[in-house]
């Protein structure tokens, strides 16, 4: 944001020379009480995110709001929206924009290296050398890097019965909202089966397919990545638990078994990771996952 000295330094280059010195301080002064009311009226500004959705009543008088409201309840999902003429209403359009940035800033943002630290993870970095890069090159996003290898092979535990990793994916957002809760329920679950875990750490610009990898670099028996989802317009905080038994580069989708909608309203991160160790002691069982593993 310009700030007011700024504003004042560039008002006054304006003007230089074309009006006396008492005309110049009488617009400086105007402008500075327009960008203070301005300011105002910004931190007075109603968050209309604050509210979910599904608490909504967006339509005027309608016939029976009790059972509207029963059914919004039920689902994330834009019902009952109002609309003027064959418009939406401001704040219906509103809300869809916020929510359509929500989903790109998901996207687009890095996960904070204060977080990773904060949570005892350390970066190894995709094939990727970029967001832009990680978007456009799917490919590029399965393997991890030639140093990131090189870091894995020299702060990781070799051949783990269970590597568990973390990735930022298609929603840095999911993973700030929901790793602190799910990753240590996930680890403490598995360690109170009896189970060996790996090193934990941080993939950026990781696909699903980067887990593939990491078991080939680590010979982990099952590997287990805690991933951000594609963001909607519902929630941009969705994560998913791909795992995977004796993966290897190249291994069939069908193969992996998924535990997805983890967030504060789909499965709470805590009890996520809890569920998720539950399933990997039923993989190590069966010793087998995705369509191979019956539940």
């Amino acid at each position: 944001m310009v700030s007011e000295k700024d504003l004042k330094d560039l008002i006054a280059q304006v003007l230089k020379g074309m009006e006396s010195e008492n005309k110049i301080e009488e617009v400086i002064e105007k402008v500075t009480e327009e960008v203070k009311g301005c300011k105002k009226d910004l931190e007075n500004l109603k968050d209309i995110t604050e509210m979910e959705i599904k608490d909504m009543m967006e339509i005027e008088n309608p016939e029976n709001p009790e059972e509207l409201m029963k059914y919004k309840k039920k689902t994330p999902a834009r019902v009952g929206i109002s609309r003027a003429g064959t418009r939406y209403t401001t704040n219906t359009m509103l809300r869809f924009r916020a929510d359509h940035a929500s989903a790109i800033d998901a996207v687009f943002t890095d996960v904070p290296e204060e977080f990773l630290e904060k949570n005892n993870l350390f970066t190894v970095q995709t094939k990727c050398s970029s967001k832009d890069e990680y978007i456009t090159r799917p490919d590029l996003g399965r393997k991890i890097s030639d140093e990131g290898v090189k870091i894995l092979e020299e702060k990781c535990k070799k051949n783990p019965t269970v590597e568990v990793y973390v990735s930022d994916g298609l929603s840095s957002t999911a993973i700030e909202a929901n790793i602190e809760d799910t990753l240590p329920a996930l680890m403490n679950g598995l360690k109170s089966y009896g189970i060996d875990v790996g090193t934990p750490f941080f993939v950026k610009y990781g696909r699903v397919g980067a887990a593939d990898h990491v078991s080939e670099i680590l010979g982990a028996e099952v590997t287990c990545v805690l991933i951000g989802e594609r963001p909607g317009l519902a929630t941009a905080e969705s994560m998913s638990a791909y795992i995977t038994y004796k993966g290897y580069v190249g291994i069939p989708e069908a193969k992996r078994t998924v535990i997805s909608n983890i967030h504060r309203n789909g499965t709470p991160a805590a009890e996520a990771g809890a569920h998720v160790a539950h399933v990997i002691k039923k993989i190590l069982d069966a010793k087998a996952s995705g369509q191979d593993l019956k539940l």
